[in-house]
């Protein structure tokens, strides 16, 4: 219960804490609608899955071959958890899009735009892989494992249809960014004090 109680608070604060596709979703949302905003949450959640497959596959590796690494990594994990917290309670701003290019795109484009944005994303792979390795175990069933990957990926899906909706109307997305302010603090703040309470915590 606590494995799945970490996975969800961790995912959902990283999830909401602004990036790049939080920009794209953004932008895409506002120059060309709901739709295309949807669509690019969509290709991003699919995105995930791919970090996840990858994660699950090397961090079972680790636990295999090599305790010591493996504690290594959980480590890493750790420590980038309170760096993101740190940098999230510290932006000051809003964040940066670019709404100059106004060139169409086609529902495949959306979609491919939103895969890609997060595919190669290196934050959303440090993100995967330090969160498996907080919460992943030896006793920790493979059908767990695929289920708190899928978590991920539908939680992507809906934060970023939730900002798809609102960032395509004028009103909804003044108040998400004055919102948003507020939520930067709390989230940084929660993910940092994860970050070390999970550092200390001792192995499985």
């Amino acid at each position: 219960m606590t494995e799945v109680l970490a996975v969800a608070v961790i995912t959902v604060l990283a999830v909401i804490a602004p990036g790049a596709d939080f920009a794209m979703v953004v932008r895409n949302s506002y120059l060309h609608g709901r739709r295309t905003g949807l669509l690019g949450a969509l290709g991003v959640a699919a995105g995930v899955l791919v970090h996840v497959t990858y994660t699950m596959l090397g961090v079972g590796l680790l636990i295999a071959s090599s305790t010591f690494l493996f504690t290594v990594i959980k480590l890493v994990g750790a420590a980038y958890l309170v760096y993101i917290g740190v940098r999230t309670f510290r932006t000051r701003g809003e964040v940066t899009v670019d709404l100059e290019n106004k060139s169409e795109l086609t529902p495949v484009a959306a979609l491919r735009t939103g895969f890609l944005t997060n595919v190669l994303n290196p934050k959303t792979t440090l993100f995967v892989v330090s969160t498996f390795a907080q919460v992943v175990s030896p006793g920790t069933p493979v059908l767990q494992q695929v289920g708190y990957g899928l978590f991920m990926s539908l939680a992507h899906l809906l934060w970023f249809g939730v900002v798809a909706v609102f960032f395509s109307h004028d009103r909804m997305r003044t108040l998400m960014l004055r919102g948003q302010k507020i939520l930067n603090k709390v989230i940084g703040s929660v993910l940092a004090g994860l970050g070390v309470s999970l550092a200390f915590a001792p192995s499985h």
